[in-house]
């Protein structure tokens, strides 16, 4: 078998089979993936099956590029002999046109048949699964008659109904989710194709076939009478057997019962904690959900790992415990049970009952108090890491929310106000966690200008000489459209060989895609898994940390390492976390807890002052303070003004950052001295809007 060996960052192997989409080269990639799992090689995450390639995940501290594609080769030399597992068909009832498929008219007459015709046609048709991806559970599909062959829209919709069926060029697909699209929709299904319940989450994999089965309004509407397809929230399919990529059963469930902790039912139990404000965008994250890209679902998990990982630790968890991220402005929280608490990652404006708490320092709460994180002063993501852990519902191995499918943490979304979190119990006592601290010089800095490293590729070679030179050489800046997702990036246009576009494949944590536009886009924590962009590069594992504390503004240049480098990167830095991780287990000094009230009798008072430049929140504040914007945004409105006396924490302005609208609230109570800024006034992050006394 002729094969392309292509790099993906520091951990991520593409196996590249051909350059055409159709069955054979499908199948070829299909009967490779079934062998690669079946020689269980070391290192080896997850595998991610595409139209035309397969994307492999590795753990660079196992195995190296070149030995795991030695390893493949082996195994594609000998991959026709391999059995693939039987298809499953699948029949789709579905509803077309009207409201169900606006666009039925527009396919009908692209293709000058009537809708009758067209609905013939598409349902007469047999459909093969090529890959699943985009969303969690869309399958793209094959099959769809030359004549029914229609240009995707012009402007993608914003939203498409969950079960939407649609056309995109010479392809056929079904939107398990609500989610934006540009696929000519002609019909609907009331039929589940996603279900994160379940160990295998969706009805078909590639290499299934499907076919439409046409339904009138009345019954499609009967059928969301009776649960919405079926009980279990999916298709019947029959049992299906074990399959490829975890060798698990089809419709197989993992058992689902949430603990009554939405509002305050969970209130008066010890492992509890109460959303007073839930912050701008506050998320139960761990390290992740892996073995389920090539269902489309997302890694999700702590865009900082690093950060994360680090306040596990300071609070005696695993390192895969659930804690929260906090971006740019945090939440409000009362605890009602004793607890240790850590925050990480961005330097925050943060206060227990009013004083000022630690960075980077585990602390005690006592029961009843509130801990009350304002803002992110530098960097734009922190972690507040509970011992314990957060204690939400494990789905499809994790507990991390993942928003674009609306599944995992807290029912799938951002925190609100009167949500209550379980915890887990710690495994030490309280007071063997209190006062872990990570050196001074351990910490990060979140400068607003990184340098990244990338290993170049996997589709470097889609770019010119000089689109890859402009690449290496230039200054980026992140603009306002930086989320979970991804980061996109304004400056010198990154020139293609070619068309923008390749065959989809898989995508890489990391991987640096460049549109038509030459604009670079990093994709991070809560990317679709597959994409049809050239990809030039793939920032290595350990610089994502800097990206993820970038604020819009901030500048971006790339450098380029061999994969071997990093490589070794990772290995230094690895080895460098179980250096500090082993520290912080050896509890050793009390000089916060004293603050507290937690310190042994006859402990020096020297001990607990903090040292130069250190907790720089602790210092006493004078009776003037400033308020600032938390991040580069636009004044939408401002809510109060001069000689106004206002509380600590309300609202005195809104304002608009990537694509959001969010409150920026006083720190102190006091009284409104001046207020610097305007509605439609421009703010960068750190900028001083008003001016509080706070001696009244």
């Amino acid at each position: 078998m002729n094969a392309r060996y292509l790099s993906a960052g520091g951990s991520g192997l593409i196996a590249e089979l051909g350059n055409a989409i159709c069955p054979e080269v499908n199948t070829q990639v299909r009967a490779l993936a079934v062998g690669i799992e079946a020689a269980r090689i070391p290192g080896i995450i997850e595998v991610i099956p595409t139209y035309r390639s397969l994307g492999i995940e590795y753990d660079p501290l196992v195995t190296s590029f070149e030995d795991l594609a030695r390893r493949v080769r082996e195994v594609a030399s000998r991959i026709d002999s391999t059995p693939l597992p039987p298809p499953t068909r699948l029949s789709v009832p579905t509803v077309y046109g009207g409201t169900y498929g606006p666009d039925l008219s527009s396919v009908a007459q692209h293709a000058d048949l009537s809708e009758s015709e067209v609905i013939r046609l598409h349902s007469q048709a047999t459909y093969h699964v090529y890959m699943i991806g985009f969303t969690p559970g869309y399958p793209y599909l094959g099959g769809l008659p030359e004549r029914l062959h229609t240009p995707r829209l012009s402007s993608p919709r914003l939203k498409v109904p969950k079960g939407s069926v649609g056309i995109g060029g010479s392809q056929a697909g079904i939107y398990p989710l609500e989610s934006p699209g540009g696929w000519r929709i002609i019909g609907r299904t009331y039929l589940n194709f996603f279900d994160p319940r379940k160990n295998i989450p969706t009805p078909i994999q590639p290499g299934d076939t499907v076919q439409f089965v046409p339904v009138t309004e009345e019954e499609y509407l009967r059928a969301e009478d009776r649960g919405r397809g079926t009980e279990d929230g999916g298709p019947r399919t029959g049992d299906g057997g074990p399959r490829a990529g975890g060798g698990k059963t089809k419709g197989q469930e993992i058992p689902y019962q949430e603990r009554p902790h939405s509002r305050l039912s969970a209130l008066g139990s010890r492992d509890a904690i109460e959303v007073l404000r839930p912050g701008i965008l506050t998320t139960v994250q761990d390290r992740g959900r892996f073995g389920y890209q090539k269902f489309g679902v997302p890694v999700s998990g702590g865009m900082d790992e690093i950060a994360l990982r680090v306040a596990n630790a300071l609070v005696g968890n695993t390192q895969g415990a659930a804690g929260l991220e906090i971006t740019a402005m945090g939440p409000q929280l009362r605890f009602p049970a004793d607890t240790v608490v850590a925050l990480t990652g961005a330097e925050v404006d943060a206060a227990l009952d009013g004083r000022p708490v630690p960075w980077y320092t585990s602390f005690r709460i006592r029961a009843g108090q509130v801990l009350d994180v304002r803002n992110c002063l530098r960097g734009l993501r922190a972690y507040l890491a509970v011992a314990g852990g957060i204690d939400v519902p494990v789905l499809l191995g994790s507990r991390s929310t993942c928003l674009v499918a609306g599944f995992g943490g807290l029912h799938g979304r951002a925190l609100v106000a009167g949500d209550v979190l379980p915890v887990e119990n710690p495994a030490a006592l309280l007071s063997d966690l209190v006062d872990r601290e990570v050196p001074l010089a351990r910490r990060p800095r979140h400068p607003s200008s990184v340098r990244l490293r990338v290993v170049l590729g996997p589709q470097d070679d889609a770019f010119t000489d000089e689109g890859r030179h402009t690449f290496l050489e230039s200054v980026y800046r992140v603009t306002p459209e930086a989320n979970r997702m991804g980061y996109r990036l304004d400056g010198p246009r990154v020139a293609h060989s070619g068309a923008p576009d390749i065959i989809s494949d898989w995508i890489p944590l990391g991987a640096v895609q460049v549109p038509g536009n030459g604009r670079p886009i990093i994709l991070l924590a809560d990317r679709q898994t597959t994409g049809g962009y050239a990809k030039i590069a793939t920032v290595i594992r350990p610089d994502l940390s800097l990206v993820t504390q970038l604020r819009p503004g901030d500048a971006v240049s790339f450098q380029a390492v061999s994969v071997g480098e990093a490589r070794a990167i990772v290995r230094e830095v690895e080895a460098g976390l179980r250096a500090l991780l082993a520290h912080l287990a050896r509890p050793d000094m009390w000089a916060y807890a004293a603050r507290l009230g937690d310190v042994p009798a006859g402990i020096s008072p020297s001990v607990l002052e903090p040292a130069p430049g250190a907790f720089q929140a602790m210092v006493e504040e004078p009776s003037r303070v400033t308020v600032r914007s938390p991040m580069a945004a636009v004044v939408a409105k401002v809510l109060v003004g001069t000689g106004a006396t206002v509380a600590q924490g309300q609202s005195l302005f809104l304002v608009q950052a990537m694509k959001m609208e969010f409150e920026v609230a006083a720190s102190r109570s006091g009284r409104l001295l001046q207020v610097h800024v305007g509605e439609g006034d421009a703010v960068g992050a750190g900028d001083v809007m008003a001016t509080l006394d706070t001696s009244t």
